[in-house]
């Protein structure tokens, strides 16, 4: 990297700079020498020991057990926490929501994971043609029967269907005759969603309507969130299944990458 370094850097420039070296060091968990630091970013050995030693002072890097190596604190853990909480993810992901409701003209629903349960935390009702779902925001929707409930159980209750099955015995009950009702079905469809990487409500919660889902993973790898597109039968058919899936995904990754995941 051509050398950029200012002997006497001040200001934004050694805010800057003091930056370039915590995302440096960020590479390189168990500590990076002084010279390959100042190699990496295009500063002279000693602005980079002299910003570096003020980091230290505050706390976001400290000396490694390598002679004359640094690494990041702790300090610097904490702040991403507050960073990450932070986030409002309807914020997040309503512009691209928005998109998705325009480009497709149907419903978009987007949803958390809440004691074994989706909870819908944002709607968008189609704005073509007159159809419009049940759903609501607020409303809590059951795992087993809908496109979104299936990704809750695909990855966060994976390698627990089992489990969740059981105790969730009592509310697993047909709605309509597409829904899952049965345990070996039920580990058939987790799967097929598995290898394509998004879920579709087949008409099992409420009939003439269908939904195709796609997972938000967050930057711990997790999936806390969902995002689907709701439409009639008919429509799913007309556009293409595949189709649709496409622009959910595209959506779901654009909200997980703001998201860092």
């Amino acid at each position: 990297m051509a050398n950029n370094d200012n002997e006497s850097p001040s200001g934004t420039q050694s805010l800057f700079r003091g930056l370039q070296l915590m995302e440096e060091l960020s590479n390189y968990p168990n500590g990076c020498p002084l010279a390959r630091l100042a190699e990496e970013t295009g500063l002279s050995k000693s602005t980079a020991h002299r910003l570096l030693q003020g980091l230290q002072s505050a706390g976001y890097v400290t000396a490694a057990p390598t002679h004359g190596s640094y690494r990041l604190t702790t300090k610097c853990v904490a702040v991403g926490q507050k960073a990450l909480s932070s986030l409002n993810v309807i914020h997040v992901a309503a512009r691209h929501v928005e998109a998705l409701n325009l480009d497709t003209g149907e419903t978009v629903n987007l949803s958390s994971l809440e004691d074994g349960r989706a909870i819908m935390i944002y709607k968008l009702e189609a704005n073509r043609g007159m159809i419009r779902t049940r759903a609501y925001v607020g409303q809590h929707i059951s795992l087993y029967c809908s496109a979104m409930g299936k990704l809750f159980l695909t990855h966060a209750f994976k390698g627990k269907i089992d489990a969740y099955w059981e105790s969730h015995r009592d509310e697993i009950t047909t709605l309509t005759r597409n829904t899952i009702t049965d345990l070996a079905a039920m580990h058939k469809e987790i799967a097929a969603i598995e290898k394509c990487g998004y879920a579709v409500d087949r008409e099992e919660n409420e009939m003439g309507i269908c939904c195709v889902a796609a997972p938000i993973f967050d930057v711990m790898g997790n999936m806390p969130y969902s995002v689907s597109v709701s439409l009639t039968t008919a429509k799913l058919k007309e556009l293409g299944e595949k189709a649709v899936a496409a622009k959910v995904i595209a959506t779901a990754q654009k909200i997980s990458q703001e998201l860092g995941g």
